[in-house]
């Protein structure tokens, strides 16, 4: 028998949630097989097993929250299902009762597939037969459609009837807007973990810092044209294209130089100055908005900045980042704009103390002189920083900054 535990995650991750298990009691396992699908606070995590046998049992079911260092599954060594010692008392035999029930009820989900009807885990029907609940009223977020355990343990039995209100069932007094109405259709979905995570982090920053921010223009018309006439070339030569995200990655590494209090952390009594630029980018991912890392972005040039940030994006919608994509970042930038935004307040990314948000391009009137406009495309831009450390002062000069390099994006390359 050999036990399969959680591994030791990451310095900050104490803690997951089964979000799927990819093997089941009954099948063959062999060692490096992927057993079960772990979800953090920070990314998914695929456990696999260190030895080769059979797959006996579930230590705890999808939605369940398991802590490193636990046990969450049993293999038994050999080739086939483990046969029993012969002193082995009659009460033992429940366990493999409900091994061949689960297997019964694999078999059974294969078929439903074929024929149309519900697909669910046998944890899922396991825990649907105990409460009474019908499988093909249970809502479920999984794109297969697959039942999990979590999707019914949340149903409400009483849900069709909310979402099918009779018609003569006529409220007789009105409520107060943040009273459910049982007249009302409604749903109710349950926040993964990375969504709390986020959620509890957002609420923390903005309890703890001194959040203020502040707001500048930016005339993209030059780098535009830059972009324009280079980004064949560009493309030949690096095998990625030319966006703004790097030119604007670059502007902000130059601005920290100059303004070193918004590459920083605060640590207790302490400001902790950082030397290395570390810039994260925020990414919009299925679950939720994640930030990766271009690691030494002072040191890279725009080819392979660009790179640094399709790979990272490539990973985070297809939920493959590691923690080490995500741990650490001195500074971060959001762009709302590629979502439509003309103008909005980054929230900080703790324990950083600053953040650059990215909004729409829109051409608008602007004064060239005293006696001639333009229409050119401008870009609303703003910086959110943390007042316990940082002065008005530095914070428009750091923007005032990124906007003067965009600009003149040629002045970057003079750019130590």
């Amino acid at each position: 028998m050999a036990e399969i535990k959680v591994p030791e995650l990451a310095e900050s991750i104490t803690e997951g949630t089964v979000a799927q298990w990819l093997k089941q009691p009954g099948d063959k396992i062999e060692k490096g097989d992927y057993i079960v699908e772990l979800e953090t606070d920070k990314v998914n995590v695929e456990i696999i097993s260190e030895h080769s046998g059979v797959l006996t049992e579930l230590k705890y079911q999808e939605g369940d929250t398991v802590k490193v260092g636990e046990t969450i599954a049993i293999v038994s060594e050999g080739q086939g299902a483990p046969s029993q010692p012969a002193e082995t008392p009659k009460v033992e035999e429940t366990p493999a009762v409900e091994l061949r029930q689960e297997k019964i009820e694999v078999v059974q989900e294969q078929q439903e597939e074929t024929k149309g009807r519900t697909i669910a885990s046998p944890a899922a029907r396991k825990l649907a037969r105990e409460k009474g609940i019908d499988l093909t009223q249970v809502p479920t977020a999984d794109p297969l459609g697959r039942v999990r355990a979590q999707d019914v343990s949340s149903f409400n039995p009483e849900q069709k009837k909310v979402e099918q209100p009779a018609a003569t069932s006529v409220p007789t007094a009105p409520k107060a807007s943040n009273v459910e109405d049982p007249n009302k259709p409604v749903e109710r979905i349950r926040m993964s973990r990375r969504r709390q995570t986020i959620a509890n982090r957002l609420v923390e920053v903005q309890q703890s810092a001194a959040m203020l921010t502040t707001f500048n223009e930016v005339d993209m018309t030059n780098v535009m044209n830059l972009r324009k006439r280079r980004k064949d070339k560009f493309f030949e030569e690096n095998d990625v294209k030319l966006g703004f995200m790097s030119f604007f990655t670059k502007a902000v590494v130059a601005a920290l130089k100059r303004n070193p209090l918004l590459n920083a952390e605060i640590q207790g009594d302490e400001i902790v100055l950082k030397k290395f630029y570390d810039i994260g980018i925020a990414v919009s991912a299925p679950e939720g908005l994640v930030v990766p890392v271009v690691r030494d972005a002072d040191r890279k040039n725009f080819g392979e900045i660009e790179k640094d940030i399709l790979e990272l994006a490539e990973k985070a919608r297809g939920n493959k980042l590691a923690l080490k994509d995500l741990q650490g970042g001195t500074f971060t930038i959001t762009n709302g704009g590629v979502f439509g935004s003309l103008l909005s307040t980054p929230i900080l990314n703790g324990p950083q103390v600053g953040i650059l948000g990215m909004h729409k391009i829109q051409l608008r009137p602007v004064a060239i002189d005293a006696e001639k406009m333009e229409n050119r495309p401008m870009m609303y831009i703003a910086l959110s920083y943390d007042h316990r450390i940082i002065d008005g002062k530095e914070a428009v000069t750091f923007l005032a900054r990124v906007k003067e390099l965009i600009e003149d994006p040629e002045s970057l390359l003079f750019e130590a």
